[in-house]
């Protein structure tokens, strides 16, 4: 099983939106094998294998991530196409979470994009090794060199090109390799045949040159091949091979390769490199948490150690629940029975299946390595499945906070049951789309990364579950933080007839620094001031105060609370009362520690003909933007900003307007900064008049 291991890959092909990851991937299938016939993401016929949901066909892009497992060369290659746009980026989070490795594919023209900076910030988190391959060379103002140059200055790769091309936009024909030094054709209707040539004699020079450059470059991970180049002797083809696959394993090299998916050029090559480059699942290291001795244990590839199984990914369809699984250690057959830890009970695997998109294909058994779907298994995205013996869990995947929300409710009061079983099982599916109800509105508000984002759920709603629903103005999701310090001393008291109630706190809150938490309560009770079965209902008291802040009744942020001293009363004090009393403290406390709201800052990329770069500037500028650069490819502009995501809301419309259709943008989250004092009354003051309209 080892030796079988030793063949497999885990891959994920990741990219900023429209640089061809899914034409790729289409390319990768029909090579392989895997279909018959090539389908564009655009155009007639059905529409790329990868997008199999309607809506992707209709838009053109991915909005779901598709597994697919395919043969090259007596490898088999576990292949996972996500989404690029950042309003599904949990596509990309949890898929990355699971992969041994994945290739990060840039266009030819546009280089490194807003995505490219998300999706290279995840790889890093998940310490996945990458191979860039950049696409569309077959388009007018592509260029390898510079993005090569900004895979190293703007992403901090040690990129190094492994191939150059056989000329550019129309005449692009083809790569030459500079290990083998050997030029490749792909000849045939749809590139089938690959062809091996000598070199061009107009790019020898080139091709030497180029050599020379990688040799140097990789030679610094090898002391052999250093001495050997020092010495002036050749270096073994085997050599390089071995120390570029040791570099790209620690994430100290990324190889790069060239072609262009849709005119079906370089496909193969790439393939060939995944197999020579990428780790198998014995080469990567794979931890889980021991959940009775609470600490890091090591999981390893092996079929006949205890099953430690990871479910990364849910959708939901006509024969139940289908739960994508990443098999880390043991073999899981149909039919067993696994613990999940999460929900501390044993749950039976029915079914198996290998997904090819949304097709499947039913099998008895998966072993460590494998990517395959349990099909009817009622579990969350994250859970881990292991033999009892063991209970472990594996890492959590990472998820953002959602930034945007929007008030929906059913055309017609029939469909609620329709909406609410929409909205449970999106919800499980994806973890970065939240759903709740306004207590004070009693208004369902769905929540999540973008208008994209809500947009698609709200089409799936009408298209899925045949209900209409009707939707209210996009909000966006402020924070509270506090900037100071204040202290606190708050007594809870309440005497009516009977056991009355009292708690006594002191301490102090303030501004939280160089920390990934939102939140951090430290207890420095000492000599039983506070008894210790109280504590837990302070802290709970301020966990809940986080949830609607004192000041606009948003989300509080970056606080520290320190709870330095209090009393209690033998009697009347309770776990109770001593939440009463930390809410109470807390409101207090952050009205006096000076805070203020926070406003999510997006980081937007407008590429506009030249011709209208002024007044996209000065559009973004008139809406808070900060101009962060600007780069001309051709005729083209290229200009970055950072803009409140409040000011943003319609800038689709407004910027095709405004260009004559021919702007494109893309934008992700940045971070959150306080908004200007006078948008800062106004919400309080929106916030104080609907708390006095309650209260009448």
């Amino acid at each position: 099983m080892q030796n079988n291991l030793l063949k497999v890959r885990n891959i994920g092909i990741s990219a900023h939106i429209d640089s061809g990851k899914t034409t790729l991937t289409e390319r990768v299938l029909y090579y392989a094998g895997r279909i018959h016939k090539i389908q564009e993401v655009r155009g007639e016929g059905s529409g790329a294998t990868m997008d199999h949901m309607e809506l992707e066909k209709e838009r053109g892009i991915t909005i779901t991530s598709a597994a697919t497992t395919v043969a090259w060369q007596d490898h088999t290659i576990n292949i996972i196409d996500t989404p690029g746009h950042v309003d599904f980026t949990v596509e990309v989070e949890r898929s990355l979470r699971v992969l041994d490795g994945a290739v990060l594919v840039l266009c030819g023209v546009s280089g490194v994009q807003s995505q490219s900076f998300t999706v290279d910030r995840q790889m890093k988190r998940y310490e996945v090794p990458c191979i860039a391959f950049i696409n569309k060379l077959d388009r007018s103002g592509s260029s390898p060199e510079r993005v090569i140059a900004q895979l190293k200055e703007k992403l901090g790769h040690n990129a190094i090109a492994m191939q150059i091309p056989i000329g550019l936009e129309a005449q692009h024909e083809g790569v030459i390799d500079l290990i083998a030094m050997r030029a490749y054709y792909f000849d045939g209707d749809q590139g089938q045949d690959v062809r091996e040539a000598d070199i061009p004699d107009d790019l020898k020079d080139k091709a030497m040159e180029a050599r020379a450059a990688l040799l140097d470059a990789v030679s610094m991970f090898s002391d052999e091949m250093m001495e050997l180049l020092l010495e002036g002797q050749d270096v073994p083809t085997d050599l390089i091979h071995a120390t570029v696959r040791r570099a790209v394993l620690r994430r100290d090299l990324t190889p790069v390769f060239m072609g262009s998916a849709y005119k079906n050029k370089g496909v193969q090559v790439l393939l060939d490199n995944i197999n020579r480059y990428f780790p198998s699942p014995l080469d990567r290291k794979y931890f889980a948490t021991d959940n009775s001795k609470n600490e890091k244990i090591e999981v390893y590839p092996d079929t006949d150690k205890p099953l430690v199984a990871m479910a990364f990914k849910i959708t939901d369809d006509s024969y139940g629940q289908l739960t994508y699984t990443r098999i880390y250690q043991g073999t899981l057959r149909k039919g067993d029975t696994h613990f999940n830890p999460r929900l501390d009970k044993k749950q039976r695997i029915g079914r198996l299946v290998r997904m090819h998109s949304n097709a499947r294909e039913e099998i008895d058994q998966a072993v460590a390595g494998d990517i395959i779907a349990m099909v009817g298994v009622d579990c969350a995205s994250g859970d881990t499945y292991c033999d009892q013996a063991i209970n472990v869990s594996m890492e959590k995947i990472y998820v953002a906070d959602p930034v945007i929300e929007l008030a929906i409710k059913p055309e017609k009061q029939e469909d609620l049951v329709k909406v609410s079983k929409a909205l449970n099982r999106f919800m499980k599916e994806d973890p970065t789309f939240r759903v709740n109800i306004d207590q004070e509105s009693n208004e369902t508000i769905i929540r999540g990364m973008g208008e994209l984002h809500l947009e698609i759920y709200v089409q799936r709603i009408q298209r899925e579950y045949k209900a209409n629903v009707v939707v209210g103005q996009p909000k966006v999701n402020y924070r509270e933080a506090p900037t100071g310090m204040a202290e606190f001393d708050y007594k809870h008291k309440k005497q009516t007839g009977g056991a009355g109630q009292y708690a006594h706190v002191v301490g102090k809150l303030q501004l939280l620094t160089d920390s990934d938490e939102n939140f951090v309560f430290n207890n420095n009770i000492v000599g039983g001031r506070i008894p210790k079965e109280y504590i837990p209902g302070v802290e709970k008291g301020l966990r809940e105060s986080l949830e609607k802040g004192p000041l606009a009744g948003f989300q509080v942020i970056n606080v520290q609370v320190d709870l330095d001293d209090g009393s209690f009363h033998h009697v009347d004090s309770s776990e109770l009362a001593f939440k009463i009393a930390a809410r109470s403290a807390f409101k207090d406390a952050f009205l006096r520690a000076s805070p203020v709201l926070l406003e999510p800052i997006m980081r937007v990329e407008v590429e506009t003909p030249t011709d209208f770069q002024g007044p996209v500037q000065g559009d973004l500028s008139s809406r808070r933007g900060i101009l962060q650069g600007s780069n001309m490819r051709d005729d083209f502009t290229v200009i970055e900003a950072e803009v409140p995501l409040a000011e943003m809301f319609g800038y689709s419309t407004d910027l095709r307007s405004k260009t004559q259709g021919k702007a494109t943008f893309s934008m992700e989250f940045g971070s959150y900064k306080p908004v200007p004092s006078f948008i800062q009354e106004q919400l309080v003051s929106k916030f104080r008049e609907e708390q006095a309209k309650g209260n009448k």
